[in-house]
């Protein structure tokens, strides 16, 4: 990990509300921004904009989401993300993050990363995978 990575560096990304993005169960009437859709674009900011911050070899996984979803986004537009590092301890990453759309905040809470060595996450995977086959999971 960078030295860069300190407490008040901010990242911001615009995305746009496609269909992929949308809940579809309310017709096509009621398609806005799911909360699942929101959850992996704020996961998706905070590890691409991390990246940069990061030694080769390293990169993060999700520890946990606090997420007020406080606004629907309609189809078609566009939401400005924004995630701000609260707080670096050790290897775990806290960030307060936000979202809102043209007319209104859509979303406050924060998402905390846990910084990863790839080969030793590769290695452990591993291990869990040959300890699934012998307990009889099903794993692909």
């Amino acid at each position: 990990m960078k030295s860069s990575l300190v407490p008040g560096v901010t990242f911001e990304r615009r995305v746009s509300v496609d269909e992929t993005r949308t809940i579809g169960f309310m017709g096509e009437a009621g398609r806005v921004y799911a909360t699942p859709a929101l959850v992996r674009d704020i996961e998706q900011t905070c590890r691409d904009e991390l990246l940069r911050h990061l030694d080769a070899g390293e990169d993060s996984v999700g520890a946990r989401i606090e997420l007020d979803h406080l606004a629907p986004t309609l189809l078609g537009m566009a939401v400005e993300l924004r995630a701000t590092v609260a707080e670096v301890k050790g290897r775990l990453v806290t960030f307060e993050v936000s979202a809102r759309d043209a007319v209104d905040a859509i979303a406050r809470g924060k998402h905390v990363r846990f910084i990863t060595d790839v080969t030793k996450t590769l290695e452990r995977l591993k291990v869990k995978a040959e300890k699934a086959k012998a307990a009889g999971a099903a794993i692909s």
